[in-house]
């Protein structure tokens, strides 16, 4: 009878093993892809952290960045993307524009899919967030423009947006999208150097949770 305790003691306590290696297993290879890309991803230009706050846990995950730029007309694209196996996305793309601050507001609040649009900003820098899209905008003269030349005003717009399954939802995830997109802004504007001399706040003010 001890003997009979003994062996189911020691099955029991096998399958409790086996039990957690298949739950650590399963973690370590299905939801971990995330953890897998590098800390700065799309050339160095957003927090990895970031864009896991967005995206659900996968089993793998693949991010890319690329500039463009034809620095002799003032001209340039940067698109980023961060997309996991279960098909959810979180991209952005960042380019120049020719347009006030005010004429940027309007225009992205009547395209941008929500009548009520959460806004914040820091001096010059404006971020305007739909449910599942932020915009950012900040004043930049690239090389070779002159800012006399605009017929507004010269500045860089970040388009960024989330496809798919997220992780958060409403304010919790306008404030990623913004995150991410400023992100973008930041890394963008010393990438095509632009012109004016700039010192960007660590983050934009945080719109609120509910």
């Amino acid at each position: 009878m001890q003997e009979r305790r003994k062996k189911n003691f020691v099955t029991t306590g096998i399958v409790f093993l086996v039990a957690i290696a298949v739950v650590f297993g399963y973690l370590e290879i299905f939801t971990k892809g995330i953890d897998r890309l590098p800390a700065r991803p799309c050339d160095g230009a957003v927090d990895r952290e970031t864009a896991a706050r967005a995206l659900p846990s996968a089993r793998s995950a693949e991010e890319r960045g690329a500039l463009r730029q034809n620095r002799s007309e003032g001209d340039y694209f940067f698109a980023c993307y961060v997309r996991t196996s279960g098909a959810s996305v979180i991209s952005g793309e960042v380019q120049p524009g020719d347009v006030t601050p005010g004429s940027w507001r309007d225009y992205y609040d009547e395209n941008g899919g929500d009548k009520n649009p959460v806004e914040v900003s820091s001096g010059d820098i404006r971020a305007l967030a739909h449910p599942d899209r932020a915009y950012v905008y900040v004043p930049c003269t690239p090389p070779g423009k002159k800012r006399g030349e605009a017929r507004e005003t010269y500045a860089l717009n970040v388009d960024a947006r989330t496809i798919g399954e997220t992780r958060v939802h409403g304010n919790e995830l306008r404030q990623v999208i913004i995150d991410f997109a400023y992100q973008l802004a930041r890394h963008t504007y010393e990438a095509v150097d632009c012109q004016e001399s700039r010192t960007f706040p660590k983050e934009l003010p945080r719109i609120p949770a509910a």
